[in-house]
């Protein structure tokens, strides 16, 4: 008989007691047996989010010291994610906190959910909720795919009773389907945040989450709004000027909090922003998505990079009012919301398709 579960996972926290699963130190990882409410899956790829792998890249390229090989890079990449979840039982990055998802097939079913949940064994599921929560065990990582942070491995996982999933569709690749629904939170959001009219800032424009952002943005502000896109490279910028979803495409690269803010005040004409979402995956983001940001505006920090501390004191520290919402990977039908997305826009699927599938 299966021992019995608590909803949350709390059953499987080791350290320190108490607390549920994300914020804890150290979660149970044996899958030899699962609780009456868990569902085991054989898992096929990892989708890191997007901060916590570029973290992990840039530590690997540290510590395997300057000028070394793509393939020593890599195995130093393995090293820290099998390091993770030896210490942890889950794979949270131990810098920025944040996880990613996974895509598996179904194992086994608690015998206290079967007939109440719409899955069975051998179904294909990617999981929508945190890495950072869920207990893993990594036999071997077979595959890094570093331009699009998947990496594919032998191993299993548990989701909670609690714990979401989307099976993957028939309609559309694996490999599509997890990168989409690894940001599937943003696009989302964004249909809930922004109104017909708008001025609306989306920083990381040309990334994966800040495309579907920029074109779901386009969708609801109408022809009086602007989409205004801020990007941090060439090849990012370029993509995103291709597409279309913005009324306008600038890059930041190098640029200071306090030159974004005067280029948004020229392309708002004073007006500056009335919602700036920010989908950049490095640190510091903060200071320019609230000087972008009009007074009683709103800053939607999608990006695991952020850090609230230098947010709300920044904030503070300018004198500036704003609404500041952290970007939570959840809202009911977020999942089909995403998927629908890529179904309406050829250009966007296509994209998708080219990058990450």
């Amino acid at each position: 008989m299966q021992k019995k579960g608590n909803k949350y996972g709390t059953h499987r926290v080791i350290e320190p007691k108490g607390v549920l699963p994300q914020p804890a130190d150290k979660i149970d990882n044996d899958m030899s047996e699962i609780y009456d409410n868990e569902i085991l899956i054989d898992v096929q790829t990892l989708n890191i989010d997007s901060a916590s792998f570029t973290d992990i890249h840039n530590y690997a390229k540290q510590q395997a010291g300057e000028g070394a090989s793509q393939e020593r890079i890599e195995e130093e990449i393995k090293k820290e994610m099998m390091l993770n979840v030896e210490l942890q039982g889950k794979h949270r990055n131990r810098r920025t906190g944040s996880g990613g998802m996974l895509l598996g097939k179904v194992a086994k079913i608690g015998d206290a959910l079967k007939g109440k949940i719409d899955l069975k064994e051998g179904d294909r599921i990617a999981t929508l909720v945190s890495l950072s929560l869920t207990p893993l065990r990594i036999d071997k990582i077979k595959a890094i795919r570093p331009e699009i942070d998947q990496v594919d491995i032998d191993g299993q996982a548990i989701l909670f009773e609690s714990g979401i999933y989307a099976k993957v569709p028939d309609d559309m690749p694996e490999k599509l389907v997890l990168s989409a629904l690894d940001i599937a939170g943003a696009p989302a959001q964004t249909a809930k945040l922004c109104q017909y009219g708008q001025n609306v800032v989306i920083m990381g424009a040309g990334g994966k989450s800040g495309m579907m952002c920029c074109y779901e943005a386009k969708k609801r502000v109408g022809v009086t709004g602007k989409v205004i896109g801020l990007a941090n490279s060439p090849k990012s910028t370029n993509r995103i000027k291709e597409l279309g979803f913005c009324d306008v495409v600038e890059s930041v690269k190098g640029m200071t909090p306090v030159e974004i803010h005067d280029l948004v005040e020229k392309l708002t004409n004073g007006k500056m922003a009335d919602v700036t979402i920010v989908c950049v995956n490095v640190p510091d983001q903060e200071m320019p998505a609230i000087l972008c940001t009009k007074d009683d505006g709103i800053v939607y920090f999608f990006s695991m990079a952020t850090s609230f501390t230098k947010a709300a004191l920044g904030a503070e520290g300018i004198g500036t009012d704003v609404n500041m919402i952290i970007g939570n990977g959840y809202t009911r039908g977020h999942a089909e919301f995403t998927l629908q997305e890529l179904r309406e826009s050829p250009k966007l699927r296509k994209i998708f398709e080219e990058l990450y599938a």
